[in-house]
């Protein structure tokens, strides 16, 4: 009777890799869900005797899920499959009952090793069961959930979303769902090596956001910057970065209220100056950012060269920061992540931006994972 395997997890890209890192020769019916409370229902179902879990999901994530099935005493085998490789995250999924944790991109070797650990699959089976048909998927992925769309500008999170039918007028480039999901996939392995740095360099829990993918144009910064210009001012950072027919630029913004945690946490000598503001903006900068980019490297088999950091500008509203260099980014990809750090009042906001012209080199990169 084959295991009856479920894997949770609200990229379609991620799901797909999962399946197929599967042992070959494992006799299971798979079955996906796009989030927690999904995957819940697909326990209760019947259709998950074991499960892969991510934990950064909407709706319900992966630790609000183990804490279900430990409540409500759930019949399933969970290992956690996240690219939140904090040893933090690492110790709660196993307080919460998980059997194991792998970090993403999940290789086959790595799964089936960890399978063959807790017995959930034998070599025995495989090698004895040629002609036993491939996993069998019950399920088809469901449809990937709607992005979430913000005003498409290089600003942080905090900015008011737009509604997802609000026209973007993309006429030479478009953003399938299929590739947003890459792309955002992308971002989330990149996003956790960072946040894991940083979780190390604070000994903190850094609590990490979905990522959000967009479009963005300058046409419409400013009309964004209207909702935004808020009641803190802001420091920032933006370095260049290039490779083989890419070229873009990281912003690292940080709201000026963060200095002084951020300052005790890195036990510096707090003075409310500039420049001691700006070593540990720098230092910030130098951790988000470099991780980010390695981490995006190492998954599109890309190197990348920094250019130095600049100094966007120190206690300036958001639009200041970033109105002497809109110029620049006219049309791009734009990857927002917004750290926050667990019981401190810590918003660190990250922005990738990539030009135009390094689409269709991305996009290239990215179609291969698609099939």
């Amino acid at each position: 009777m084959p295991t009856k395997l479920l894997i949770c997890d609200d990229s379609n890209m991620a799901r797909k890799q999962l399946a197929r890192s599967l042992p070959d020769g494992w006799d299971v019916e798979i079955s996906f869900a796009t989030n927690g409370i999904e995957g819940v229902e697909a326990i209760k179902a019947g259709k998950g005797d074991f499960l892969l879990l991510d934990l950064n999901m909407p709706e319900m994530d992966g630790y609000q899920v183990l804490e279900t099935i430990l409540k409500e005493d759930l019949p399933t085998l969970t290992i956690v499959v996240s690219g939140d490789i904090q040893p933090e995250a690492h110790k709660r999924v196993l307080g919460l009952g998980a059997l194991d944790f792998i970090q993403k991109p999940v290789s086959k070797e790595k799964l089936t090793e960890v399978l063959l650990s807790y017995g959930v699959f034998t070599k025995d089976v495989s090698s004895s069961n040629d002609e036993t048909k491939p996993a069998q998927i019950i399920a088809t992925p469901p449809a990937i959930k709607k992005p979430i769309i913000t005003k498409d500008i290089q600003v942080p999170l905090t900015i008011s979303p737009i509604s997802a039918s609000t026209p973007i007028n993309t006429p030479e480039l478009t953003l399938s769902a299929d590739l947003r999901d890459c792309y955002q996939e992308i971002a989330n392995v990149a996003m956790g090596r960072a946040g894991d740095l940083l979780a190390r360099l604070l000994n903190v829990f850094v609590e990490l956001p979905i990522p959000n993918v967009n479009f963005i144009e300058v046409s419409e910064l400013r009309m964004a910057l209207k909702d935004v210009e808020a009641n803190e001012s802001t420091s920032g950072i933006c370095q260049g970065f290039i490779s083989a027919g890419i070229s873009g630029e990281a912003l690292l913004i940080l709201n000026d209220s963060s200095f002084k945690d951020i300052a005790s946490l890195m036990n510096y000598q707090y003075e409310a100056d500039k420049g001691t503001e700006l070593e540990l903006l720098m230092d910030l900068a130098n951790v988000l950012i470099g991780a980010c980019l390695k981490g995006m490297s190492e998954q599109l088999d890309i190197d990348f060269s920094q250019g130095h950091p600049e100094v966007l500008g120190q206690h300036r509203e958001i639009s200041e920061l970033i109105a002497n260099n809109a110029d620049k980014w006219k049309k791009t990809l734009a990857i927002e992540i917004s750290y926050s750090i667990e019981n401190y009042p810590i918003k660190c906001d990250l922005l990738l931006l990539f030009t135009e012209k390094s689409m269709n080199t991305l996009n290239n990169k990215l179609s291969y994972l698609l099939d």
